[in-house]
């Protein structure tokens, strides 16, 4: 999509500080983070929200989650725990109508997710 910031990220047009890259997935470090640890994991195919998701995209769906794990691996934070989130619309807080998966980490979490 031409006007979608996570597109353009993909696309180069927009700079991010990448920790991940191979032809599906790109992961970068969020500009404002939550939490010490703040990754964004994307697919590079536009897919707007989860509930977009298709049959087709359950090997990449499987592939994120993977990339995650080797994320945090290679970060050094797989062994203390972190969170992961996908929202999905507007009232759950989606801000970027590009699925996209934030892993949280480097701190103690608390166990409240909800407000």
């Amino acid at each position: 999509m031409e006007d979608c910031i996570f597109c353009k990220i993909v696309e180069g047009k927009i700079p991010s500080e990448k920790v991940y890259e191979d032809d599906e997935v790109l992961a970068f470090k969020d500009i404002n983070p939550a939490a010490p640890i703040h990754i964004l994991v994307i697919p590079k195919k536009h897919i707007s929200m989860l509930t977009d998701l298709k049959e087709s995209d359950e090997l990449l769906i499987g592939k994120i989650y993977t990339t995650i794990n080797k994320i945090a691996k290679e970060q050094g934070f797989e062994e203390q725990g972190f969170r992961v989130i996908a929202n999905c619309g507007k009232d759950s807080g989606q801000e970027v109508m590009h699925i996209h998966f934030h892993i949280l980490g480097g701190k103690k979490l608390g166990a409240k997710i909800v407000g």
